[in-house]
């Protein structure tokens, strides 16, 4: 333990929070794959606001077509599996450049960043604003993410700012 610095610590610290966040994309993705129908079922129901009817002047917004909500669950998707992919990636760019000098091992935080900005779009753009602010997601006692998605940017926001900060010597 004598020869693990501060320093050390604090790189290896990144790696583990990006694979963390990127088993947690394994596990969503492995959801979205093997549980398809009742992942669909949750994204019809928001695009189609059948179940946010407190305010019917908002349901000009709604999406029914089920060809759209497909279309849009696999957009979801691909961007999950995209963030995931990348954060994955990133965290083994970052473990091979664990003892690099301060420089290569910022720069080996290109992949990591950019699978999290993914991240925060998917969770924070799609499911926070889209979702609850133009398909009144949060008035739905039944089909409301909201919460759940915030907990993740919760995690994944402090994450990117902690991975790009640039505490190595």
């Amino acid at each position: 333990m004598n020869n693990l610095t501060t320093d050390k610590l604090i790189r290896y610290i990144k790696i583990l929070l990006m694979t963390y966040i990127g088993f947690f994309g394994l596990l969503v993705m492995y959801s979205n794959f093997t549980d398809y129908a009742s992942n669909y079922v949750y994204v019809g129901h928001v695009l189609s606001m059948d179940t946010t009817r407190e305010n019917l002047s908002l349901s000009y917004r709604a999406i029914t077509s089920p060809m759209l909500h497909h279309r849009i669950y696999w957009l979801i998707i691909t961007l999950e599996v995209t963030y995931t992919a990348y954060c994955l990636v990133g965290a083994y760019h970052l473990y091979r450049h664990i003892n690099a000098s301060a420089d290569d091992f910022h720069e080996a935080k290109k992949y990591s960043l950019i699978g999290l900005i993914i991240g925060i779009f998917v969770y924070y753009v799609c499911l926070q604003v889209i979702g609850v602010e133009w398909f009144n997601m949060d008035t739905s006692q039944v089909w409301n993410a909201k919460d759940w998605a915030r907990h993740i940017v919760d995690f994944i926001f402090p994450l990117l700012i902690f991975v790009a900060l640039r505490t190595e010597r």
